[in-house]
């Protein structure tokens, strides 16, 4: 009885997933769900309530994907310095953009969780998680700076990323032009005086680069 239950839970998410991408938050219903599913109404209603219960079941799950790269990239990079871990945020939200890429429905997934009420606490629970774990590595590298500055500067940081990821999936461009400015933006953030850190010359030097092509 448990298989069958997980496997009739899985069937109803892919459902969903696959007619996210295709119809939207919108249009998806839970009659579409169970008729894509090959299920009955009662069996959804047995672990959903509506379609947004499905759809914050589909956001824990990317979340918690997102979440455990983080905790990936903090082993990699924890004890290489400073600079290394900025100069390699970037490889973060690559990572990020490479899972919600993966994740069918991904784009309406994220609409959700700023749009709906309901689902803002996922979205804010794990920023939050990815906040705190990303200024304890940092604040290791920050003596003397008071806490709150340095995850003020990481919580906008994280707000920015995920805002890119979403951005990557609208619209059309030059994704690798959109990284090296994603670069930029980090580095002004924890290259601060207010950090008591000053960029690297290779930093010092791409920065002046780009600010010269920004004139031409």
């Amino acid at each position: 009885m448990q298989e069958r239950s997980r496997k009739t839970y899985e069937l109803l998410l892919s459902a969903a997933e696959s007619l996210l991408e295709e119809v939207g938050i919108e249009r998806i219903s839970s009659n579409l769900i169970v008729q894509r599913a090959k299920l009955t109404s009662p069996a959804f209603y047995r672990y959903f309530d509506d379609k947004y219960a499905v759809i914050e079941a589909l956001a824990e799950r990317l979340m918690q994907r997102q979440n455990e790269a983080l905790t990936r990239w903090i082993d990699r990079y924890r004890d290489a310095g400073y600079d290394t871990l900025v100069d390699h945020v970037e490889d973060l939200v690559r990572e990020m953009d490479a899972i919600t890429g993966q994740q069918p429905g991904a784009i309406w997934i994220m609409r959700a969780l700023r749009a709906v009420p309901s689902l803002a606490h996922i979205r804010l629970a794990s920023h939050h998680f990815v906040t705190d774990l990303m200024t304890d590595v940092y604040a290791a590298y920050l003596p003397g700076i008071p806490r709150e500055l340095i995850r003020r500067r990481t919580r906008l940081a994280v707000e920015i990323a995920y805002s890119v990821d979403e951005m990557l999936k609208e619209e059309a461009g030059s994704r690798e032009h959109v990284f090296e400015d994603l670069t930029y933006i980090f580095r002004s953030l924890y290259y601060h005086p207010d950090l008591g850190r000053v960029p690297p010359p290779r930093a010092a030097t791409e920065a002046s680069d780009l600010a010269a092509s920004i004139q031409a």
